[in-house]
């Protein structure tokens, strides 16, 4: 049976068959959960396989490499989320992020999935609550990929980072349940 559950933590920490990288189009190392991943791998063996995918890669789209240093996990999948600084309603583009993860995880026959709130940091641009969107939309995702694949059981945990961040996700998962 297929779950939803919402965590204050990092997705690096979680034990997961993937965790999710709030990746950039480039799928290069950047900052705060992205720079953790490529830190905890290892920034050159992980950037060696980003390297074999075509980039520049879509808003919405999610590409798997191996988690290497990330003994937690056995696969990192890549998620680009948009950045609402420059298209301020990349909503579909967001959900896609969340959605096109579950496709991976399925494609290679995972599954557990512990994602970030994708799209809700400096990628949050001018949104009212970032936080409460990259929710809904992960939500909306985790809920439309269960409907189209009953028989695949999927086991996804949501990470807030902040407390601040958990209590305004958990306002939505409230919400949603």
């Amino acid at each position: 049976m297929s779950s939803f559950r919402l965590i204050q933590g990092s997705c690096v920490d979680q034990d997961a068959d993937a965790i999710v990288n709030a990746a950039n189009r480039y799928l290069m190392a950047g900052g705060g959960i992205c720079g953790a991943i490529f830190r905890k791998a290892g920034a050159e063996k992980l950037a060696e396989s980003c390297a074999k995918h075509s980039v520049p890669l879509n808003d919405g789209d999610a590409v798997i490499t191996p988690a290497y240093g990330i003994t937690n996990a056995k696969y990192v999948i890549h998620a680009v989320g948009p950045d609402f600084g420059s298209t301020p309603t990349a909503f579909k583009e967001l959900y896609l992020a969340y959605y096109n993860s579950l496709v991976v995880l399925k494609d290679n026959d995972l599954h557990t999935i512990a994602f970030p709130l994708i799209s809700s940091g400096i990628f949050g641009g001018a949104l009212d609550n970032p936080v409460t969107e990259s929710t809904k939309q992960a939500i909306k995702a985790y809920n439309d990929f269960v409907k189209a694949n009953p028989d695949y059981d999927v086991d996804v945990t949501l990470c807030a980072f902040t407390e601040r961040e958990y209590a305004e996700a958990n306002k939505v998962v409230g919400i949603s349940r």
